[in-house]
């Protein structure tokens, strides 16, 4: 599988046992021992830096000047395309995983073409499910999501928009999946786009992975599952929550706030193959 699988993690600063978890999963992993795991930090010094030394296969890139997720992403996606690889995996700094992860998403992907882009099922460290994949958002949605009142309407809501309803192990095609780790086929990312850097942080996941939908399938895969030690940072942290305002602002304005008839057809076809 040589130059097949590129990954890269961003980085601000982090706790280093955590980050040295993720890095380890990755490095460690079936058939990467081709690969390049692209670290772009955006944290305002470079004392994350001796992370390079763990493996001659990590290129690590500072970016103090902090433009956001995405854009950080984007640095080593193109650097991973510019390098020949056909697969990227976008990792967050507090995930890690077991060996045959990777390699059997990428077999998925290499046995269907028309995927484009899939994460694995995402748990806690307690091994609950983390509910990521999402039907396509209409501002209520987010503030329903946000609010959860009332109590009545929530259940039935959140059961649907989270596809909570879904055989646990079920393959099905979503139009959002999360960033947090995620398998990008290179071709398509030339066709579709790298993230959109108008989000700093929030948002640009569900932004790829619409662009993506469009033209090939975006696959939530339950065979294979990591950790995330999920933080939801925007309802804990004021600053932060101004930032997911921002981004939620800037996606709605893009995509459409009440009137989006895609977002209608793509839910619609998500919800048809699931009955």
């Amino acid at each position: 599988m040589d130059k097949r699988i590129s990954g890269s993690i961003v980085l601000y600063k982090n706790d280093k046992d955590n980050l040295n978890a993720a890095i380890s999963s990755f490095l460690n992993a079936e058939n990467t021992a081709e690969s390049k795991l692209y670290l772009v930090d955006n944290s305002p010094t470079d004392v994350l830096r001796e992370m390079v030394d763990i493996d001659d296969r990590i290129v690590y890139t500072p970016n103090p000047l902090n433009p956001g997720f995405g854009a950080a992403h984007n640095i080593a996606i193109k650097n991973a395309l510019k390098d020949g690889y056909c697969y990227h995996l976008v990792i967050n700094p507090d995930v890690w995983f077991e060996k045959h992860v990777i390699n059997e998403m990428v077999t998925f992907m290499e046995q269907y073409p028309g995927v484009g882009m899939m994460m694995p099922q995402i748990l806690n460290e307690d091994h609950t499910i983390q509910n990521l994949p999402k039907l396509l958002p209409s501002p209520m949605d987010v503030v329903m999501r946000k609010l959860k009142k009332p109590k009545s309407y929530y259940e039935s809501f959140i059961n649907k928009y989270e596809l909570r309803f879904v055989e646990e192990s079920q393959i099905y095609n979503t139009p959002i999946l999360s960033g947090c780790f995620t398998l990008l086929r290179l071709d398509a990312i030339k066709e579709v786009g790298v993230y959109d850097d108008q989000y700093f942080m929030y948002f640009e996941d569900w932004d790829l992975s619409r662009r993506m939908h469009r033209t090939y399938k975006t696959i939530y895969f339950p065979k294979v599952s990591v950790i995330h030690g999920y933080e939801s940072g925007a309802n804990k942290n004021r600053k932060l929550f101004m930032v997911f305002i921002k981004s939620a602002i800037a996606y709605f304005n893009k995509w459409g706030w009440f009137f989006d008839s895609e977002r209608n057809k793509f839910n619609k076809q998500a919800l048809s193959q699931l009955k």
